[in-house]
């Protein structure tokens, strides 16, 4: 999605909100990346080099941003990821949202494990591996070029730290033994919608099987002014989970731009806590939490697997 004239003000930023890896339904789980092979990787340090790169989902296109600091990362002509000197800093909102919750529910010293759907340039988990120097993540990334360079280009943490994951996130997911994760994170992005096959109650299910009791489930929703998509991802994530949250900002939830909604479920409390509503008014970008009954209430429609016909691969009921 792309980011605001808003967000341009507050952050004084020139990219977009980042659009990360792309899925597709029906792949299988390929290889984990990085390889073994020290005899390169061990010996070469990482560094960013500005240019423009073939990736097996089309063009990757890495530039220095004279603006914010740090590297942009556009594939296929859209915004997707951003990478600051400093891992705690995010660029995109979104992220600092998705972090300020996940931060409100887990101390420092927690060894969370975290399943990232989607990696790209795998900035939110470089964040979380600096605030959680214990956790355990593991990235997975379609493209299997894109994350060979992304291990080339930046220093992220290594395995066992940071595991990049070269498969569809649907299948990595449903290959998973059951309660294995406190945080599962969806980011992954055709054009500026989430895969359809990532956003149905079946997937939402193998979501839930996958995290621990009462873990977190975080979900970036990419939306136009009339937030149809947010609304029906929102009431299929509420079809699985016991509780729900919405974070955006204020503008974003009145249909009045298109962008960013930040999804939430978990069968444990979710509920905005004072430290996080402060955390997220004082962002440079200013964003408002939903939850309780009035998250339930923004939610319409539940979508499904549809296992036959041209439908897409999915079917909405509009019952509520």
């Amino acid at each position: 999605m792309h980011r605001t004239a808003a967000e341009h003000a507050a952050t004084g930023c020139t990219c977009d909100d980042a659009n990360t890896a792309r899925a597709r339904p029906g792949a299988g789980i390929v290889n984990e990346f990085p390889t073994r092979d020290t005899s390169v990787v061990a010996r070469t340090p990482p560094h960013p080099v500005a240019g423009t790169y073939p990736i097996d989902g089309g063009t990757a296109e890495l530039a220095p941003d004279p603006v914010a600091g740090g590297w942009l990362l556009t594939i296929n002509g859209t915004h997707s990821s951003h990478i600051h000197p400093d891992p705690t800093l995010l660029d995109f909102e979104y992220l600092r949202q998705m972090a300020a919750v996940i931060e409100d529910r887990h101390d420092t010293g927690s060894r969370l494990r975290v399943l990232h759907l989607g990696a790209a340039a795998c900035a939110l988990p470089r964040c979380l591996a600096s605030r959680f120097p214990d956790a355990r993540q593991v990235a997975v990334e379609i493209d299997a070029e894109l994350a060979r360079l992304v291990r080339e280009w930046f220093d992220l943490p290594r395995a066992p730290l940071l595991r990049i994951r070269v498969g569809d996130a649907r299948a990595v997911t449903t290959s998973l033994q059951p309660a294995t994760r406190e945080i599962v994170v969806r980011d992954a992005f055709v054009g500026d919608r989430a895969p359809r096959h990532l956003t149905t109650r079946e997937f939402a299910s193998a979501v839930h099987d996958v995290l621990v009791p009462g873990g977190l489930y975080l979900a970036n929703c990419g939306d136009g002014r009339r937030l149809e998509e947010a609304r029906t991802e929102l009431a299929t994530i509420a079809s699985v989970f016991e509780n729900v949250m919405v974070v955006a900002d204020p503008a974003m939830l009145k249909g009045r731009r298109t962008g960013n909604v930040v999804l939430a479920g978990s069968d444990g409390p979710l509920t905005a806590s004072a430290a996080l509503v402060r955390r997220l008014l004082s962002d440079p970008l200013p964003a408002r939490v939903v939850d309780g009954p009035e998250a339930r209430a923004f939610g319409s429609g539940v979508r499904h697997d549809v296992h036959s016909g041209t439908d897409a691969g999915v079917h909405i009921e509009t019952d509520g």
